[in-house]
């Protein structure tokens, strides 16, 4: 895949959540809701302060990560579905 977000955006796989409860029970695709945790694939330059300056990302590619519920913008590359969203989205780094 050749994209490469600008500035101080990031692209993010989202990581699919069990299908099944705890306890057991399957969930239908209709009743799960998207996942908030996903992985960093591409990182921008990151922004730039009004000197000009860089502001280095604080994320980097293979990070995983939690982003809000709303976050990002949902875009289709090489017929995979990927978000797009500003690091400033981002809730946390796990791990």
């Amino acid at each position: 895949m050749a994209f490469k977000p600008l500035h101080d955006r990031v692209l993010v796989r989202r990581v699919q959540s069990d299908e099944k409860t705890k306890g057991g029970l399957i969930i239908p695709d209709s009743a799960k809701e998207k996942p908030s945790e996903g992985e960093i694939v591409s990182v921008g330059e990151g922004a730039r302060k009004d000197s000009g300056e860089l502001i280095a990302p604080s994320v980097k590619a293979g990070d995983r990560i939690l982003f809000g519920k709303w976050s990002g913008t949902e875009v289709t590359l090489d017929g995979e579905e990927l978000l797009i969203m500003k690091e400033s989205d981002i809730l946390g780094i796990i791990g």
